[in-house]
């Protein structure tokens, strides 16, 4: 039997690398999770030509230097699953940032095969690259690809299979680059030193090791002090060098072979490996389009009416399929009715389960639309234009430019998640400017926060939806801003750090990679509330069926609507049974709603209730803030099963958004204080945690008190101007 044959594809963020993969592999994929780390990488399969392959999609990485969880994760997955090839997804159009790590990796002593992707960008551009004369220089397999197309498909995978055949281990002979009079001598010494000890000897080359510690890298250090064999004595040779090196030529180790290993692929490109068409000298695609959509004053328009069409498409057409689930979930609800008998049983799988779970999955059909959107914007590079024109924005309140990609990434476009946001603050150097970004984050429209928006826009807002959530999510971004300034004029102070971003190439998404990208993220959502969601909506609805009315309280209402029905069955005159009707569905609204506030959930709300009205807020809404802490999207379940379970009929089956514009108690001011505070309150519990383990529980807990006191003061003002008006 033919072995199976495993490829990791690296490369920078925005060679194509994804588009690649997705191209490889198709739907025959997986997300995992490095152990530890909150990093996906991707598993897909294939066979060609007789043998089967397995497509490792590593985290997009600048360099193997450990900076980032990404590159951490990259690197380990090198050196711990060992893949018997490493194709190296390159940008075409821009070979010597992208060769960067090409040289690290054959450095490592990994097998590389160089694909040159986005070959059409680099035709169009006058680009033109010898690939034999590459490939001789480096000692390595290079291929020309067009990911999004398929382009270069079959000639990379039988240079994989060639290149994988007969290979019993991923070491190969590493790339030596010198490094200088000043590095040179030290780099051999560390070297023997190295090999003599054995030292992490087992993971990697001896000079590669020696590299790191030059370079300051934490990863590598922090295994060789475990080891603490010669660790202290490689220290002590860093240190002395990097002082040399301060001295006489002001700058450090670090600095000297980035420069070196960028001079080693300069002076390889300038052999004949690029040549530029000298007749074709029109302005690139991307700089001509860049000219308007990064301008400073029609940039920050475009992007605003970017996200504005996004919101409008979302609502438009997503309002049938929407209807669609809201019906399904209706006739399963009438169903189970018809079904199982009155009782516990029928009040846990109607009340509990379809109407608390099936609120969350009635938004799945918008979610998804604007899923796809934001791949679009994603994937075509423009996400990362909105990332640089809001750097200028946030360097005037105290943040860094990197602060833009938790930003993003937490919802400054709604649809992301806090958590990731949180774990992609690890990009800032500054530890003040990581915890204004920390804390502020949350304050944006992440993907949990989304569907009580759009419950309570389509409630109050049905004929401006998207401008109402257009509008909250600049409500998110002004908070953020605004207490990140406060924080860093007061607790966090300290002088910014500067930044530099590279802008991708545009370039148009696949159909494909779009379904992809969609599904993966819509699935999270559909997974979270088949499990997640489910779990904390039957606890709640514990929460609101039991104890239960006292025996004397439920003897009264019996007797009360028995009376009533009796009362209904003899009368004779139209009038009189429909006021018999009216009073017998009020008495049994009473009984309901009485059982539910005497439940354990309902007397929590009561508890809060003399403070949270002056936001407008009832018991109810407090039971379903209070299960807010634990995850956003409880907010809409847990509404849904308190206006089930205190319903006055029983046996209706109208949508939770039109239980809450009939509630009389429910206004248009109570739902925009209510989005107000859901923006802004508490973070959900797993992303306390992510804070608290970039930072510490202090600013944890800190996040927790700050944010809900906040979030009540501004839902206040908003319920109370709301009345006045």
């Amino acid at each position: 039997m033919t072995p199976s044959l495993t490829v990791a594809l690296a490369g920078n963020p925005n060679s194509g690398k994804t588009t690649l993969f997705n191209t490889l592999t198709g739907s025959r994929q997986h997300v995992g999770n490095y152990p530890g780390v909150t990093v996906d990488t991707r598993e897909g399969n294939l066979h060609f030509n007789g043998r089967k392959m397995t497509i490792i999609d590593l985290p997009g990485t600048y360099s193997l230097t450990a900076y980032s969880p990404e590159e951490i994760v990259a690197r380990n997955i090198l050196i711990e699953q060992c893949p018997q090839i490493v194709v190296d997804v390159v940008d075409a159009t821009n070979l010597e940032r992208n060769l960067y790590l090409s040289v690290q990796l054959m450095e490592l002593g990994v097998p590389v095969i160089i694909a040159l992707n986005m070959m059409d960008e680099a035709d169009k551009q006058g680009l033109h690259i010898d690939t034999e004369r590459l490939a001789a220089k480096l000692g390595a397999g290079v291929v020309k690809t067009v990911g999004r197309t398929g382009r270069g498909k079959p000639e990379l995978l039988q240079k994989c299979i060639d290149l994988g055949l007969g290979a019993e281990t991923c070491a190969r002979e590493p790339l030596f680059i010198s490094y200088g009079p000043d590095l040179d001598p030290l780099i051999e010494e560390m070297s023997q030193r190295i090999a003599e000890a054995g030292f992490l000897t087992e993971w990697y080359p001896a000079r590669w090791i020696a590299l790191k510690y030059l370079e300051g890298d934490a990863e590598v250090m922090a295994q060789g002090a475990r080891q603490d064999s010669i660790a202290q004595e490689l220290e002590a040779m860093v240190h002395k060098v990097s002082q040399h090196c301060e001295k006489t030529l002001n700058t450090d180790p670090e600095a000297i072979i980035a420069d070196y290993r960028y001079g080693f692929i300069s002076s390889l490109l300038k052999t004949g490996v690029l040549t530029r068409d000298a007749t074709n000298d029109r302005r690139a695609v991307s700089e001509t389009l860049d000219r308007f959509l990064t301008h400073r004053i029609a940039g920050p328009v475009i992007m605003f009416l970017v996200i504005y069409v996004l919101f409008q498409i979302t609502f438009e057409a997503g309002e049938i399929p929407m209807g669609w689930v809201e019906h399904s979930f209706a006739w399963l609800s009438g169903l189970c009715r018809s079904l199982i008998p009155p009782g516990m049983l029928r009040s846990l799988v109607v009340s509990g389960i379809i109407d608390g779970v099936g609120g969350v999955l009635t938004f799945v059909p918008l979610i998804m639309i604007m899923f796809f959107g934001l791949a679009f914007l994603e994937d075509s590079g423009y996400m990362a234009r909105i990332a640089y024109m809001l750097d200028r924005v946030l360097r005037a309140f105290g943040l860094h430019g990197s602060s833009v990609m938790p930003f993003v990434i937490s919802g400054g476009i709604p649809g992301g998640c806090a958590v990731p946001g949180c774990m992609a603050t690890r990009a800032l150097r500054s530890p003040k400017e990581k915890i204004a970004t920390l804390l502020t984050a949350p304050f944006l429209s992440c993907g949990a926060k989304v569907p009580v928006f759009l419950l309570l826009a389509g409630a109050f807002f049905p004929n401006a939806a998207a401008e109402v959530l257009f509008w909250i999510t600049l409500v998110g971004w002004a908070t953020a801003l605004l207490v990140a300034r406060l924080l860093r004029s007061t607790v966090i102070r300290g002088k910014p750090t500067p930044f530099v971003m590279e802008l991708p190439p545009y370039r148009m998404p696949t159909l494909q990679g779009l379904i992809i990208h969609t599904w993966e993220r819509a699935w999270q959502y559909i997974k979270k509330a088949g499990t997640i969601i489910l779990a904390i909506s039957i606890l709640l609805w514990a929460a609101m069926t039991f104890p239960g009315l006292p025996q004397e309280k439920e003897a009264f209402y019996d007797s009360k609507i028995q009376a009533k029905q009796q009362a209904l069955s003899q009368a004779a005159e139209a009038e009189l049974k429909n006021r018999l009707n009216i009073e017998l569905r009020t008495l049994h609204d009473l009984y309901k709603t009485e059982e539910l506030k005497y439940s354990l959930a309902g007397r929590l709300g009561t508890f809060f209730e003399s403070l949270t009205q002056w936001a407008g807020f009832d018991w109810r809404t407090n039971i379903a803030l209070i299960g807010g802490f634990a995850a956003k999207e409880v907010i809409v379940s847990t509404l849904g099963t308190s206006y089930s379970l205190g319903s006055v009929d029983p046996e209706a089956s109208a949508s939770l958004s039109e239980r809450l514009k009939a509630d009389p108690g429910f206004t248009m001011s109570t739902g925009l204080s209510l989005m107000v505070f859901v923006l802004l309150y508490a973070p959900c519990f797993v992303t306390v945690i992510a804070i608290a383990r970039e930072s510490s529980w202090k600013w944890a807990l800190f996040s927790i008190v700050f944010n809900t006191v906040l979030a009540f003061a501004l839902a206040v003002a908003v319920f109370q101007i709301g009345k006045l008006l």
